[in-house]
């Protein structure tokens, strides 16, 4: 049986300002847009994307799943990161980690790590 990776769901309470802030970060597009759903990608035929669904609640404790991001240049890229609405953020990562944890509008955490040409770097 072949599985192909479709795309992450994230719980959102602001929909369209969550969407908009992954697009820039990414450099994606809306891809679907209705009330309860939205679709980023880089393109329709592009995998995976990130779907947005509405959530009452705002987040509460630390996520168990996050997404990492490997940048070019690091310390440049935070800058950007935090120009766009990101935060810092502290998960207990200490201060000799090579990535630096930043939280997007909503709080979802997510790295950044120092330039990778594999997943074993």
């Amino acid at each position: 049986m072949a599985v192909s990776w479709y795309q992450v769901v994230v719980d959102a309470h602001d929909l369209p300002s969550l969407a908009r802030f992954w697009c820039q970060v990414l450099d994606w597009r809306v891809l679907f847009e209705t009330e309860d759903e939205i679709v980023i990608g880089a393109d329709p035929s592009a995998l995976p994307g990130i779907c947005f669904v509405p959530v009452g609640e705002r987040k509460t404790g630390k996520n168990r799943l996050h997404i990492d991001l490997t940048p070019d240049d690091r310390d440049a890229e935070v800058e950007r990161l935090l120009a766009l609405g990101a935060r810092r953020a502290d998960v207990g990562q200490g201060e000799d980690v090579t990535w630096v944890v930043l939280a997007d509008p909503e709080g979802n955490e997510f790295c950044v790590l120092r330039p990778k040409k594999t997943l074993l770097d």
